[in-house]
C-alpha cells in the first residue's frame, strides 16, 4: 500500500472509532415502537437521545458516575423499565427513597396505551439513559 492509501485507510478507521465513542458516550438514535407517547411522538419516529443531558453514565453500566442534573417535569427520557425493556416516557416527578436513592415517575402521553409507572411503580434515576430531543 502506498502512503496515500494508508492515510485514507487510517482516516476512515479513526472516523469509525470516533463515531462509536460518540454513540456509546454522548448520543444515540432510536426508533420509537408503540403508541404510548402518541400524539406527541408517533410510532416509527426516529429520536435523538442526548446521553449527557443529566450526567455521565458509562455504557453497559447501571449507575451514573457523575450526575449534574435531573430530568425536569415534562422531559421525554429514554430509560430501562424494571422489566429491562427500553422505554421513552415523560418525567412526572421525583422523590427520595431509602438510602437517599432518587426515584421518578415515568408516564406515557397516551395513558390508555402506555405501560408506565402506573403499572410498575417509580423507577430509579440511575435507569435513565438520556433525554430525547428533537421530536
Amino acid at each position: 500500500m502506498n502512503t496515500k492509501k494508508k492515510s485514507v485507510a487510517l482516516a476512515i478507521l479513526l472516523a469509525f472509532f470516533a463515531a462509536a465513542v460518540m454513540k456509546l458516550f454522548c448520543f444515540d438514535f432510536i426508533i420509537v415502537e408503540g403508541e404510548s407517547m402518541f400524539p406527541v411522538i408517533h410510532n416509527g419516529t426516529l429520536l435523538f437521545v442526548n446521553r449527557l443531558a443529566y450526567g455521565f453514565r458509562p455504557p453497559f453500566s447501571n449507575k451514573y458516575l457523575v450526575r449534574w442534573a435531573l430530568p425536569e417535569k415534562g422531559d421525554a427520557v429514554l430509560f430501562y423499565t424494571p422489566l429491562g425493556d427500553l422505554a421513552v416516557k415523560r418525567s412526572a416527578g421525583f422523590f427520595k427513597g431509602k438510602s437517599n436513592s432518587i426515584y421518578w415517575t415515568a408516564l406515557g402521553d397516551n395513558s390508555t396505551a402506555s405501560f408506565d409507572s402506573r403499572s410498575y411503580g417509580p423507577v430509579s434515576v440511575d435507569s435513565i439513559i438520556g433525554k430525547a430531543v428533537g421530536y
